[in-house]
């Protein structure tokens, strides 16, 4: 992850990360760089309709690779205000760019979504390092 994004970003234990945007109280969704290495070559990604509304910790799409189908839960609870379009033909981009043009959805966050579960950048490290010993 670019460092200049370390301060923006926070993770869920789940592997997403969330971003807020310049509109107040939106932000933008998106599959760590953790997540897309473990699932390799990205296919396809199945992800809501703007207007849904999505919940923490509950699945709101999927994402396809070569090794799996994988849930993506919802870092945070709102409602999808826009969703990147450009993953229907372009899916690699989760790959690719993981921190920026491959985000997943735009949301509005719910006024009272609880941030806690969220990772500040080392804290996530520290838990993936966590994870592999």
């Amino acid at each position: 992850m670019p460092s200049s994004l370390s301060d923006e970003i926070g993770f869920h234990p789940c592997h997403l990360w969330v971003r807020r945007c310049s509109e107040p109280g939106e932000a933008h969704v998106g599959l760590s760089d953790f997540a897309q290495k473990q699932l390799g070559k990205i296919m396809y990604v199945d992800l809501p309709q703007t207007g849904t509304s999505i919940e923490a910790d509950i699945p709101f799409g999927t994402v396809e690779s070569f090794k799996v189908v994988s849930e993506l839960l919802a870092p945070v609870s709102g409602v999808v205000v826009d969703v990147n379009g450009s993953l229907k033909g372009q899916a690699n981009l989760l790959n690719d760019d993981c921190y920026g043009a491959g985000w997943l959805v735009r949301i509005r966050v719910d006024e009272n979504a609880d941030l806690s579960p969220l990772l500040t950048a080392d804290a996530y490290m520290q838990m993936l390092g966590a994870k592999a010993r």
